[in-house]
């Protein structure tokens, strides 16, 4: 079912993010497609093998190597200064060992938005499909660049990192592109808010050349915060959708217990499965009152 009124927004998260991916594993099951996504960080991630429609393609890669090293271990940041194995991830992964399918990717007629952070300005960087036609990975690679474990990725002339920072929950974005009601998948439980960081001295250590990035994290927890306030209040209007865990999580942003990603992703996807309907309701309501 194409979904031609509805934008989909996915927050980012680490491997909080599998929860995602079992969100978009029943929407593949169940033929919902999107017109316009938007993610950052493991939510783009996600979404370029759900746009690819290469079922089971996430839980492969997000849990089947989660014991591997090369996928995450501190073996890769004493060696590299990088947690996640970004070459592992973002190369050798999707173009050799579980191929990335390129052409169904690019014949899907979506657009998808990838959100990064730029280090010089702080600010969001949106990148659209004519951004990244030669070099999808790249992007996402950007936007899943995590400040401290990743390296910085040069792209368009800019210094990016994770897309979470400056925007974590692009939902702006999707409705200054003109959608205006949305199915968001966010990665924390109802109730949950940022505090702010506690290590803001490190930020200013780690990165006194990127006056704008340290500008952007020391904000972030109220970016988050106003954003969760307005996903609440357009959901009280009827203009959004959100699935969330229930609970909780007990999976952290680098977990490698591969019974508790299971766990997780199977509830994305028990948590998706019961909105199904309602979703399709969502956008035939939209469509019925157009006439």
């Amino acid at each position: 079912m194409f979904l031609s009124d509805l934008g989909l927004v996915l927050e980012g998260g680490g491997m909080r993010g599998v929860y995602t991916a079992g969100v978009l594993e029943c929407f593949l099951e169940n033929d919902i497609e999107f017109p316009y996504v938007v993610g950052v960080s493991a939510g783009a991630c996600n979404a370029a093998s759900f746009l690819s429609k290469q079922k089971g393609r996430n839980k492969q890669v997000n849990i089947g190597f989660i014991r591997d090293p090369k996928y995450i271990s501190w073996r890769n940041y004493w060696r590299d200064r990088e947690l996640f194995g970004m070459d592992y991830i973002f190369d050798e992964i999707p173009n050799k060992i579980v191929p990335f399918d390129y052409n169904a990717f690019f014949q899907n007629e979506a657009e998808f938005v990838i959100g990064a952070t730029d280090c010089m300005t702080g600010d969001a960087v949106y990148l659209h499909k004519h951004d990244y036609a030669e070099n999808l990975l790249s992007a996402i690679r950007a936007s899943s660049s995590l400040p401290f474990v990743a390296k910085e990725i040069h792209f368009k002339n800019k210094i990016l990192l994770d897309g979470g920072i400056s925007d974590p929950i692009p939902i702006k974005k999707a409705q200054n592109d003109g959608y205006t009601r949305n199915v968001v998948v966010l990665t924390r439980n109802k109730g949950y808010l940022k505090k702010p960081s506690r290590f803001n001295f490190l930020v200013k250590k780690k990165y006194p050349h990127y006056t704008g990035l340290m500008k952007a994290m020391m904000e972030r927890y109220e970016k988050y915060n106003q954003t969760i306030a307005l996903l609440e209040e357009e959901e009280t209007k009827g203009n959004t959708i959100i699935i969330r865990p229930n609970e909780p999580l007990k999976v952290s942003r680098v977990e490698r217990n591969p019974k508790k990603l299971e766990s997780l992703y199977l509830q994305g996807y028990d948590d998706a499965q019961e909105k199904i309907e309602s979703i399709k309701a969502f956008s035939k309501k939209e469509i019925v009152s157009a006439y």
